[in-house]
């Protein structure tokens, strides 16, 4: 008899944890989502601060998932017109003053897009937590006041990634991501991600300010503010592709 009480113990308890498995992934999908949306059209400013400069980009954007993405350039003068595409696994980078494009290589996805502390990745949205790492619920912690659920993702064996580990909040009362850390393989952090200003834009509720904080860096960080956004909307197709990347638009 206590032998069949133990095996139902055991089997109860891998079900919970089964459970409490799904359960993460689909609060850091959902999360996840509610800020990418099946498609997006967003107009946002790109301040990046170091302790000798500070300078602003205004930025235009298209998202297609994780699948498609185009990035221009609007201000300032100098740089406007400067584009990144990305379709599928591939990335390019449009210089309007040289007329030319130059396509990166996968090795670049973890290099700083235009001097910020955002990485081409984080842009062009290649990777995905859910696909890409082993999700652990590690608790609950509070965040400006919003009770959050506290998660681990460590890299899949097959996954293309160079994190050694990520940190991930999210809100409960939401569902919207509150930060995000970045750890090195030597579980050092080397960034963090903080979420802010919480309201309701294109139709949904989202976070309209985004600061990501360099941790190796003192006094480095970018700050990303969305001005306008429009989720789940058609996109022409030819938006992304080669030749619309050489048009002025």
């Amino acid at each position: 008899m206590r032998g069949r009480i133990s095996w139902i113990v055991f089997i109860g308890g891998a079900l919970i944890c089964a459970a409490w498995a799904v359960n993460v992934e689909q609060i850091v999908q959902r999360s996840e989502n509610a800020i990418r949306g099946k498609t997006s059209h967003a107009l946002f400013e790109m301040t990046i601060v170091t302790p000798y400069y500070q300078r602003t980009l205004k930025l235009e954007s298209w998202w297609v998932g994780t699948q498609k993405a185009l990035i221009v350039v609007r201000a300032p003068r100098k740089e406007a017109g400067n584009k990144t595409l990305k379709i599928g696994n591939e990335l390019w980078n449009y210089l309007r003053n040289t007329e030319t494009v130059i396509k990166l290589p996968p090795s670049m996805l973890l290099q700083s897009w235009n001097g910020s502390d955002f990485t081409n990745d984080d842009l062009v949205r290649e990777s995905s937590l859910v696909r890409d790492y082993q999700l652990t619920l590690l608790g609950e912690e509070t965040i400006e006041g919003v009770n959050c659920w506290k998660i681990e993702g460590i890299p899949k064996p097959e996954a293309a990634v160079v994190w050694g580990k990520i940190r991930y909040w999210v809100r409960q009362n939401d569902g919207l991501p509150a930060r995000v850390e970045f750890y090195d393989e030597r579980g050092t952090l080397i960034r963090h991600l903080e979420y802010h200003e919480f309201q309701q834009m294109g139709n949904r509720k989202i976070p309209t300010r985004w600061r990501m904080v360099n941790a190796v860096k003192p006094g480095r960080y970018t700050e990303i503010r969305i001005l306008n956004i429009e989720f789940d909307i058609s996109i022409p197709s030819r938006i992304f592709s080669l030749r619309e990347l050489e048009r002025g638009r």
